[in-house]
Parts: structure tokens; C-alpha cells; sequence
């Protein structure tokens, strides 16, 4: 019994470390959009008004948009 859980636990650590280099892999694409320039958008805010990327944050603020799934909905 104690045979078949080592195996077990081998054919674990091996699949994991063969999925390690797909997730750096995947990290890297993320990175490339670090830095670029985005299109002119609009998005509202919480203040019940329309933010306009170009108009109020282009060259006067660095900007950070969050996304959170499911926020402020019931669950």
C-alpha cells in the first residue's frame, strides 16, 4: 500500500513539473502588453458617469484597471 501511494505521489510531482514550464511560457506573453499604448475608451464609473480614457488620464496619469469577477453580485 505504501508502494502504490509513493507512485502516486511520484507521478504527481513529475506532472507537475512537467506543466512548469507552460505556465512561465504563459507568464511571458502576459508581460509583452506591459507598456503599450491602448485605443481611446469609455468606461463608467462609480460615480455614475462616463470615464474617457483620452480626454481625462492620456499623458497626465499612469492608469491601472482591475477587473473582479462576479463583484457585487450575490453568490
Amino acid at each position: 500500500m505504501k508502494n502504490k501511494l509513493a507512485l502516486n505521489g511520484l507521478w504527481l510531482a513529475l506532472f507537475c513539473l512537467l506543466l512548469l514550464p507552460l505556465a512561465a511560457a504563459g507568464a511571458e506573453k502576459k508581460s509583452n502588453l506591459v507598456g503599450r499604448e491602448v485605443l481611446n475608451f469609455t468606461l463608467p464609473s462609480t460615480h455614475d458617469r462616463l470615464i474617457t480614457y483620452a480626454d481625462e488620464y492620456y499623458g497626465k496619469h499612469h492608469l491601472i484597471i482591475t477587473f473582479f469577477p462576479a463583484a457585487f453580485t450575490p453568490v
